[in-house]
């Protein structure tokens, strides 16, 4: 008795109950991936899939190359960036994938994305009000768009500065650990 694969089920070991086992939906996944958090590197993309079990590491690979044929995204080198035809596939179809999958792949994507980002510029800004209470806008900058702001009450000007200097130092960090916090399963 042979076995007989369809032609849609990809690979999936090492997926995770609830991750993708269809080749259609792997394509729409990275579609998704790579218009989100694009320009994006493969290793990118497999360290933020794998990081969630979501796709057999082998389907990546595949799966990447089908879409890149498509036209849905352009490979220049190692990094991938969405085309037009890729931008309305992921726009149209994202929301066929499972709720599951869709949040553990904006939250890949949230993940890769601060990654990606060290090029970003963090600044903060120190207002001081009439009574002596300041407030400092943290900012994090990245390809001319607002990633993250936070505004922060200070008593005084003394721990505005400090809270300034130590954005400004440790900014990716603080942003990453948000991001994390933010993405995190419900145990």
């Amino acid at each position: 008795m042979g076995v007989t694969m369809a032609a849609n089920d990809a690979f999936t070991a090492g997926v995770r109950p609830g991750g993708l086992t269809n080749s259609t939906e792997i394509r729409l996944l990275l579609c998704y991936l790579v218009k989100n958090a694009g320009p994006i590197t493969r290793t990118e993309i497999e360290n933020a899939l794998m990081e969630e079990a979501l796709v057999n590491y082998f389907e990546i690979g595949s799966c990447l190359d089908d879409i890149a044929r498509q036209q849905l995204v352009t490979a220049d080198g190692d990094r991938y960036t969405i085309t037009d035809k890729g931008r309305k596939v992921a726009q149209e179809l994202a929301y066929d994938l499972p709720r599951s999958v869709r949040e553990k792949a904006v939250a890949a994507v949230l993940r890769s994305q601060t990654w990606a980002r060290k090029e970003a510029e963090y600044s903060a800004r120190i207002s001081e009000k009439a009574d002596g209470h300041c407030s400092v806008r943290c900012q994090v900058k990245a390809l001319d768009s607002e990633l993250f702001c936070l505004d922060i009450g200070t008593p005084d000007r003394l721990s505005a500065e400090m809270v300034k200097k130590q954005f400004i130092l440790k900014g990716n960090e603080i942003y990453q650990m948000l991001i994390t916090k933010l993405t995190e399963e419900e145990k």
